[in-house]
């Protein structure tokens, strides 16, 4: 299979890239150079915001079974790729997210389930959800329905995360000492390995598939328990999970998902749209995740083996909890 991704040295990027190269792929890398590309890949250099930022793969003769496009921003990166592209590739994956679905989302919902409005191909610069549904009407506007993958894919972790949930978790259970971990204990998570979202992707192109998917973890698959006392494992520190209710953790003023990342509370539309998702379709499609306690640990060497400190999408609100509240609110949970 030959595979042209557009990115490819980042996070979910890398991750494809990588698990390509491993199934003996020829993957061609089109990106801007400002990170090293992964081993055994071919390189296009170009930035495809600026003025003929598209040269260098519009002038190189390569053809390709798939493209696989992670882009995140103004769709009209995706749409300009994708029209160069569409007779130069066999298909074209586009790795969107579960945000296009329409506020709120139901316990339970599937594919069919109802999309933003007001998004468009053509449009500038919006909001995530908008931008990532306009890069999927852009990807099946250039190859059409048949030949378009839409990856709606959820909370994604593992090594390589730019976003600053797992590795801030990770940090702070090496840092040690008490730790104010949200209940309940078995709230269920729905996450989605990027290593395992990878291998999906790459055996959605060489099986043929098309339309939209989404791509967690099945329900059941974790807890914030069994999340949180890998991290403990993972790390070695003395870190002491104290579990707290979620209404403490709420009255505090502490905001889920970004101060305690991954974390919300149960019953809440939040939990329902992130960690309630059916994932059957993707499942059915040979979605295979990996335990909980694998994610953590790897990602926990790659993190040490940088030096602690996980790089960060500047587009991205940072991740954590301060460490002047968190010991105000086990106080308080404690009645001290």
């Amino acid at each position: 299979m030959r595979l042209l991704l557009l990115g490819g040295t980042e996070f979910v990027g890398r991750a494809v890239a990588e698990a390509a190269v491993g199934r003996g792929w020829e993957v061609t890398v089109f990106h801007r150079g400002r990170h090293e590309a992964p081993a055994g890949v071919r390189t296009l250099l170009g930035d495809r915001t600026a003025p003929g930022g598209l040269a260098a793969l519009d002038e190189d003769p390569g053809e390709w079974d798939v493209v696989v496009d992670t882009w995140s921003a103004a769709p009209g990166a995706v749409r300009d790729a994708a029209r160069l592209l569409r007779g130069r590739a066999g298909r074209h994956v586009y790795v969107s997210s579960c945000s296009v679905y329409e506020w709120p989302r139901p316990a339970g919902y599937t594919e069919d389930a109802p999309v933003v409005d007001g998004a468009s191909p053509d449009a500038d610069l919006t909001d995530y959800a908008r931008d990532k549904r306009g890069g999927e009407l852009a990807a099946v506007d250039a190859f059409g329905a048949d030949r378009s993958v839409l990856v709606r894919a959820g909370l994604i972790l593992g090594p390589y995360e730019n976003v600053g949930r797992l590795p801030w978790w990770l940090n702070r259970m090496a840092r040690g000492g008490p730790v104010l971990a949200p209940g309940p204990r078995d709230l269920p998570l729905q996450y989605v390995d990027v290593r395992d979202l990878a291998q999906w992707i790459l055996g959605t192109a060489e099986q043929g598939l098309s339309g939209p998917y989404s791509v967690v973890s099945p329900q059941g698959h974790a807890t914030t328990g069994e999340l949180l006392e890998a991290c403990v494992r993972a790390t070695g520190g003395p870190a002491e999970l104290r579990w707290t209710p979620p209404e403490v953790v709420l009255e505090a003023g502490i905001e889920p998902w970004t101060q305690l990342p991954v974390w919300v509370p149960p019953g809440s539309d939040l939990h329902d749209a992130l960690h309630s998702a059916d994932v059957s379709r993707a499942v059915a499609a040979g979605l295979r995740c990996r335990p909980v306690a694998e994610t953590v640990a790897d990602t926990w060497r790659w993190l040490t083996g940088i030096g602690g400190t996980a790089p960060q999408r500047p587009d991205r609100t940072s991740k954590g909890l301060d460490p002047a509240v968190e010991a105000k609110v086990l106080g308080v949970a404690r009645g001290v």
